[in-house]
């Protein structure tokens, strides 16, 4: 592992497989850049970090301990309420948790692997006392992905997971992904309504254009697998969540945020839908208690396709 100076944070970077991790521990712990030789030079698979102190424009940050945006100024449970303030500029909800705002610790424990860890106390007035790990492993044909979180307060919470990885957009690049359903939403985009209609171009089963009209959407019934084809690089990314395909009920959730213009487009593995702390049953979500732990794990493949 070596650094190497940035703009305003430094790099580390780990080689192995073919591959080029470099990760941002001082920057919500993000990830800069993953880039993999395709024997012409290094091709990024997320898109690279630029340099802005700015996540959304890394190559990918972890969600904890919630994914997406908490309604109604907060959440209640066992019948105590918990106020959450906004915590993002022009972002009327607290969105992606709190790990992404503060500096984390890396660590080596591998030639392969490189770590991130956390202890998050109350930041910025939050209920959550928690702390939290990421480790990066490179293999010869992808790479495996961890995010857990071990529950730290006296009073149970709710947690959730996900990861924000931000894929680069070709012509003719497709999603596949076998979900059942998506929620609808409104313009602030908090979830409105289910539906098992998929509105046109909206539907990844059959493959669907990472380019189009915005979606900015969750969905829900998936299997836990899906991949990302980009023909012009006859390369193929398998990505499989081990936990949710091991249930084997699809009863997974993602999401996929797909701007109407720019270079990339997000599909995202999360533990439970947009707003899941004021939907019925509270979806997805799980209450820890005082050293519980909430992992969730991504494997990521490479396949060549034939040109």
């Amino acid at each position: 592992m070596n650094s190497l100076s940035a703009p305003s944070h430094p790099i580390h970077w780990l080689q192995h497989g073919g591959q080029r991790l470099g990760l941002l521990p001082g920057l919500g712990g993000s990830v800069a850049a993953w880039q993999r030789d395709a024997g012409q030079g290094l091709m990024d698979i997320w898109r690279p970090w630029a340099g802005a102190p700015d996540l959304y424009t890394t190559a990918s940050f972890p969600l904890v301990p919630w994914s997406n945006r908490i309604g109604q100024g907060g959440f209640s449970h066992d019948g105590t309420h918990y106020p959450m303030h906004p915590n993002r500029v022009g972002e009327p909800y607290p969105i992606h948790g709190d790990g992404w705002l503060q500096p984390w610790v890396i660590r080596q424990p591998r030639h392969d692997t490189l770590e991130l860890h956390l202890e998050s106390k109350h930041f910025d007035g939050n209920p959550y006392h928690y702390r939290a790990l990421q480790r990066f492993v490179l293999r010869d044909d992808g790479m495996d992905q961890l995010l857990e979180v071990t529950h730290l307060g006296a009073d149970s919470l709710p947690y959730g997971l996900g990861q924000h990885p931000a894929f680069l957009r070709t012509p003719n690049a497709r999603l596949h992904a076998q979900v059942e359903g998506v929620w609808l939403s409104g313009a602030d985009p908090m979830p409105t309504g289910f539906t098992t209609q998929f509105p046109a171009g909206w539907d990844p089963r059959e493959g669907m254009a990472v380019s189009g009209s915005l979606i900015d959407n969750a969905y829900a019934g998936w299997s836990g697998k899906a991949h990302i084809d980009w023909p012009e690089h006859a390369l193929r990314l398998h990505m499989r969540d081990p936990v949710v395909v091991a249930r084997g009920r699809s009863d997974g959730f993602c999401l996929l945020y797909r701007p109407a213009e720019g270079a990339h487009f997000c599909f995202e593995p999360v533990t439970h839908p947009i707003d899941a702390f004021h939907m019925e049953g509270r979806p997805g979500l799980q209450v820890l208690q005082t050293g519980q732990t909430l992992r969730q794990a991504v494997e990521w493949r490479f396949e060549s396709l034939t040109r």
